[in-house]
């Protein structure tokens, strides 16, 4: 692609997660902060409802309703399977108004500082990314690749330029000016890269990139009953993008037992004790740190 035309900026996809969400209201209010002189930039409130009442979801994880097998699915009709096709539709569907680039907005419970999440390794993606971790230390980028696009279930799979942005640590439900002044900082550089892009005036940097990439999801120890018997190691928690070693602390029983890790090779966890991940019994994200040439 010679030239992006249209940038959505994505927030409130998970209702209760606000400084997304607020950010979309901010742009929608002051438009000029995200106006560009080559390309267009909508926003979109991704999850109204959910946003309304301070929930992450109203019936089903909307970041996770956009398979593409589902979202084809006349028979799926909670809200955010609808909402899902209502965003595909504006995003996606309509050749002359399609989104080149999507920026979706979001933020954690866990210490994932300004972590850029990309889907795929398109090669702007991966230079933007490691523009973006070279001018400001506290980016990191998580790698969670899908081998097809089919088997994305998240709103950048509407696109295959862009990424989210996941910020925190931040509690459900709360606005923290200092991320929030971050995010949109980091929302504003993006534009002028892209900017930068059209205009053929890209800023130099290293070709290299610092990657977490997805390796696995680590459950919480549970009994036959399925009920969790423990928690977090204090010594691991806050420590997202920090080596895990074997033998290493990684839970706490409620007996007040330790439980290490017992894999045999180092990794780098992140998500770690995210709230959001409860209810699908997820403690935190194995990921493989490298370094890649692009």
């Amino acid at each position: 692609m010679n030239q992006i035309n249209r940038v959505a900026i994505v927030g409130g996809t998970h209702g209760n997660e606000f400084t997304g969400a607020y950010l979309i209201q901010k742009f929608a209010q002051f438009p000029d902060l995200v106006a560009r002189p080559s390309f267009e930039t909508i926003t979109l409130l991704a999850n109204p409802n959910a946003f309304a009442v301070g929930r992450r979801y109203v019936e089903k994880d909307l970041n996770r309703c956009f398979l593409k097998q589902d979202l084809q699915d006349p028979t799926l009709s909670s809200y955010e399977e609808l909402q899902a096709k209502s965003i595909q539709d504006t995003l996606a569907s309509n050749r002359d108004k399609q989104a080149d680039f999507i920026l979706d907005l979001h933020s954690s419970t866990a210490n994932m500082g300004l972590t850029i999440i990309l889907v795929n390794s398109h090669p702007l993606n991966l230079k933007l990314a490691a523009y973006l971790s070279q001018i400001n230390p506290l980016v990191r980028v998580y790698r969670c690749s899908f081998k097809s696009i089919e088997e994305n279930p998240f709103v950048n799979s509407l696109c295959e330029l862009g990424f989210a942005i996941e910020v925190g640590p931040i509690a459900q439900g709360l606005l923290k000016a200092e991320l929030f002044q971050k995010t949109e900082e980091l929302i504003s550089t993006v534009l002028d890269y892209i900017e930068g892009f059209n205009q053929g005036k890209i800023p130099s940097f290293k070709e290299t990139l610092i990657l977490y990439d997805h390796l696995s999801v680590v459950g919480y120890p549970k009994g036959q009953n399925g009920k969790i018997f423990g928690m977090i190691h204090p010594e691991l928690q806050d420590k997202d993008y920090q080596a895990l070693n074997p033998g290493d602390p990684i839970f706490l029983a409620f007996d007040g037992k330790t439980i290490i890790y017992e894999g045999t090779s180092t990794v780098w966890p992140i998500f770690i004790n995210e709230a959001a991940y409860y209810e699908k019994g997820i403690a935190m994200c194995f990921t493989q740190r490298q370094q890649i040439n692009i």
